[in-house]
Formats: C-alpha cells, structure tokens, sequence
C-alpha cells in the first residue's frame, strides 16, 4: 500500500468509526443549473480556487457533481457529464493528492470513469434506483458507496410526493437496498437519507426529526440539506439567505448522530462541528 493509499484507507475508515468525529463534505457541483452554485465553478482555475478555499476552512471530503439533479433539472447525457466530470476530478487529484474525492452520478459507467479517475467514494443521489449496473460497479470497483433515497427522479420528484409514514418508508427502502449491496460484498454503505428529493417540507422536517432512528442500521449518515427549500419554504426566503437556518438544521443533524455534513458553506459548518463535538465530549 502507497503512502497515498494509506492515507485514504485511514480518512475513509474514520467515517465507518463509530467513535470517530464527524466529517465535512464540501460541495463542488461543476455544472451550470445547480440551484445555489451552478455555473460558478465550471473552469479549471474556478474550480481548483473553490477546492483550495473548501480545504483550507475544514472539508474532509470534495464531492464533485457535474450533473444538476434540482428539482425540475434537465437529465444531461452520459458523454456531456463525463466531459465535465473527470477532468475535473483528474485536476483536483492532482492538485490535491490527499483530499478525499466523492463522485456525485447515478450513472455506472460514469462511476467507474470517475473511479479511476481518482474518486474515492461514489455519491449515487438514486440509491441504484436509476442505473440497475450500479450496485454491481460498486461492487466491482469496491468503493464506499453513498446510498440516497429518492422518490421518482428530479425532473419530477417534487410534483406529488406520497408515503404512507415517511421514516418508516425510508427506512424500509435502506433495509432492502443494504440488504442487496451486501450479498455483492459491498460493506461500506452511506445512507443519505435525500432531504428534498421527493419529499414535501412537512416529510423533510419529519426525517430530520426522527434522524436517530436511522442509526439502527448500524451505518454512518450522510445529511445534505445545505441551503435548500425545505429553509427556504419555511422561512419565506431565497437560498441566498439560507445560511443561517442551514446552520441551525446542521447542529439538529450533529447531534442527532450525522456522520456527515455535506454543504456548500464549509467553514460554518466546521464550526458548528467544533461546538457539537466539544459539547458532546463534556457528558
């Protein structure tokens, strides 16, 4: 094992740790419809900037998106997220050889491109609901693997979300899925539970009210609610001003048992990370 490589086989560990802290998962979304970032950091010198700024205030984790999956996105094609997608990853490995990479796909074959481009963890918003190969590449390629729920696909989740008890589904759909990944030897499972992809505000707020629930399935949680509608809905206000309440949902997810921030606002979330943390180390 390289230098490198023991360096990702720690990091990577510390996230399936039960003792360990919690980590700080910066958004990179190299696309040009994301709903906060799209088309900020679409040029090499943007994005290896954006990169440099996310790790100096705290991330642990870049993960790269080159797909927007906003509710109401426009699916791009395969060749035109790959032409995004891996050159920045190859740019960013480079540049950054000790960060750790997520891929943000759903699609297998892009996956595995961004794989042995350098990525280390594969960011799957479908949870293998969009692409029936992937739990097989992820497998093959045995990459920690984020698990998302999702209900229908962005061009449509939000129109008419439906469940008969919104934890217990999500729960039900995690328990099938860990189920299936592990029969092809996939052990290290993200489960990200998919704040605002296919849920109303009412089921948002609900899952993150019930978050420790999901620890019963013995697997670090991933919450991305950075900035998103479900602040923006209640507090009558834009994502430009969701800073504050994205905080505050953050801490709700820390102490929880969150084992992973994902955000586009890295430095405050490392700081509520720091006061969390220091608080739990006092019981």
């Amino acid at each position: 094992m390289s230098p490198q490589d023991t360096i990702f086989y720690e990091k990577i560990e510390q996230i399936f740790s039960p003792n360990s802290s919690a980590l700080i998962m910066g958004i990179l979304n190299v696309t040009k419809d994301s709903f906060y970032d799209g088309g900020r950091y679409i040029t090499e010198e943007k994005w290896l900037n954006q990169t440099k700024l996310m790790i100096e205030q705290g991330a642990d984790i870049i993960d790269i998106g080159a797909c927007s999956t906003r509710p109401g996105a426009m699916e791009i094609t395969e060749e035109d997220e790959v032409e995004q997608l891996i050159p920045c990853i190859t740019s960013i490995r480079k540049k950054f050889p000790e960060i750790l990479i997520s891929a943000d796909t759903f699609r297998a074959s892009v996956a595995e491109k961004a794989f042995i481009a350098g990525a280390n963890i594969i960011n799957d918003i479908s949870g293998g609901t969009m692409d029936e190969r992937m739990f097989d590449t992820v497998s093959k390629l045995k990459a920690p693997y984020i698990l998302m729920h999702i209900q229908g696909k962005p061009q449509t989740m939000q129109e008419n979300p439906q469940y008969k008890n919104v934890v217990e589904d999500v729960l039900d759909f995690f328990k099938k899925k860990i189920n299936e990944l592990k029969k092809l030897g996939v052990e290290k499972v993200i489960l990200d539970p998919g704040f605002g992809f296919g849920k109303t505000v009412e089921q948002n707020y609900q899952l993150l009210n019930n978050l420790e629930k999901f620890q019963q399935l013995a697997h670090p949680i991933l919450v991305g609610i950075s900035r998103k509608s479900m602040i923006n809905k209640l507090l009558n206000i834009n994502n430009k001003e969701s800073l504050n309440g994205t905080t505050t949902l953050n801490t709700i997810a820390l102490i929880k048992g969150c084992k992973i921030l994902r955000v586009h606002d890295v430095k405050e979330a490392k700081e509520v990370l720091k006061i969390v943390e220091y608080l739990k180390a006092l019981k």
